[in-house]
């Protein structure tokens, strides 16, 4: 636990709605909330300052001046007694937040920003730093609620281990249920070796979801003995992964999923089901890469 929780503001309602998510995470957790702001003019070797002819609040970094402090007041009303401090790096906003994430236990994004094109549900910097951020990434879409589970995203790979965790964790924190989900199809669950070595076919009928409910307790077994305290609901659902998060993300107050997870694709930083939940979810939805900071 570094103490930080850093947000990325750009000056849009997104990214407010973000600030507001932030402050009260950082509350939760006894940090202190960074502002970040990533300015990329200087960079364009454009003019700064007000125009010769404008007021002298005007030009680009009067403009900037102003939506950071907008964010900082927004934090500071919704969580008082959070220590807010703000910054202003200049760089790509990528390149900058994930920097941010390397010294920071938790990185708070809209999911659109400023530019965003119409018809994309995710902006680019939210899903690319989920990807690519060092610390578990938090995308804010709609304005969350305080009451639900936690709902946690099982698949018993190792990747999603971290995932799992941090969930324990966050429902601790919220003194929330834990509901592990696990979904599962035909197709993406391996067949239980069969019990009859000489009929190599055949299973008896529920083998499958039993071999998927066993899954499910082991990969859990380990987290309920740290946090006895979460009252936790074992979820097995014989359907797409995809579907089901994204239907149990309307009760919920925060979804938790690995980056990646049983079946990804080699060299692929976000699975299919991590950005299904980031465009499609609720809630807002944390990522969390593996212990390694690679998957």
């Amino acid at each position: 636990m570094s103490g930080v929780v850093a947000v990325g503001v750009d000056g849009s309602a997104s990214s407010l709605t973000a600030v507001e998510t932030a402050a009260r995470e950082a509350r939760l957790r006894g940090a202190a909330l960074r502002v970040v702001h990533a300015w990329m003019w200087p960079a364009m070797h454009v003019p700064l300052g007000p125009s010769p002819m404008g007021p002298p609040e005007g030009g680009l970094r009067g403009m900037v001046d102003r939506l950071v402090a907008e964010a900082v007041e927004r934090a500071r009303a919704t969580a008082p007694d959070v220590d807010v401090s703000h910054v202003v790096v200049t760089g790509e906003p990528l390149t900058v937040l994930e920097a941010q994430s390397r010294a920071a236990e938790l990185v708070v994004v809209g999911s659109r920003g400023m530019g965003g094109f119409v018809g994309l549900l995710v902006g680019s910097t939210a899903a690319h730093l989920a990807a690519h951020g060092r610390c578990p990434v938090l995308v804010v879409r709609e304005q969350p609620q305080d009451a639900g589970p936690v709902v946690v995203a099982v698949d018993g790979s190792t990747a999603g281990d971290r995932a799992v965790e941090f969930a324990f964790a966050e429902a601790a924190l919220r003194k929330a249920p834990l509901v592990a989900l696990h979904a599962y199809t035909n197709w993406n669950a391996p067949l239980p070796s069969p019990q009859d070595p000489s009929a190599p076919d055949a299973n008896p009928p529920g083998a499958l979801a039993r071999a998927e409910e066993r899954l499910l307790a082991e990969a859990l077994a380990g987290h309920r003995e740290r946090c006895p305290d979460v009252v936790v609901e074992h979820r097995t659902v014989h359907g797409g992964p995809r579907e089901t998060l994204i239907e149990a993300s309307r009760s919920a107050q925060l979804m938790v999923v690995g980056a990646r997870g049983r079946g990804g694709f080699a060299g692929l930083l976000l699975g299919s089901v991590s950005q299904s939940l980031l465009h499609h979810a609720h809630c807002p939805a944390t990522v969390v890469r593996g212990t390694d900071g690679s998957h």
